[in-house]
């Protein structure tokens, strides 16, 4: 995989990093695990010494998480509504609901994500 290049010039393509930061994986090597606790990332990698406490994913994530769920809660809503005669108050508590169970399933892996993107274009403290 390296070809030759020296360590810091060798190639991070995003695809494989991303696949395996979604899974919780380190993008460098695959086996060491990205997260120390759920959104703290590790210090480093156990089996390949990258270091993961560099990252600046600062509030990124969270827009990101924000983003699709608007896009995936709003429209469900609608056609709920339209289909369903379901009464206010089981909405009130199903919609909000469904977000903060859907957040908290989305927020790590787009953590991941962006670390792992952030990792592959050598940003901030990846060099």
């Amino acid at each position: 995989m390296n070809k030759g290049l020296p360590q810091d010039d060798a190639a991070r393509p995003l695809r494989p990093a991303l696949a395996l930061a979604l899974r919780g994986r380190c993008p460098a090597c695959g086996e060491g695990r990205m997260f120390a606790r759920f959104l703290k990332p590790s210090p480093a990698c156990r089996h390949c010494g990258q270091a993961w406490d560099a990252s600046r994913a600062d509030d990124f994530p969270a827009y990101i998480v924000i983003l699709l769920l608007g896009h995936l809660l709003v429209p469900l809503m609608i056609e709920v509504n339209a289909a369903l005669d379901i009464p206010l108050g089981v909405q009130a508590a199903l919609w909000p609901g469904l977000a903060i169970l859907l957040a908290l399933a989305m927020i790590q892996p787009a953590k991941a994500a962006v670390i792992a993107f952030q990792w592959s274009r050598r940003m901030d403290g990846f060099r």
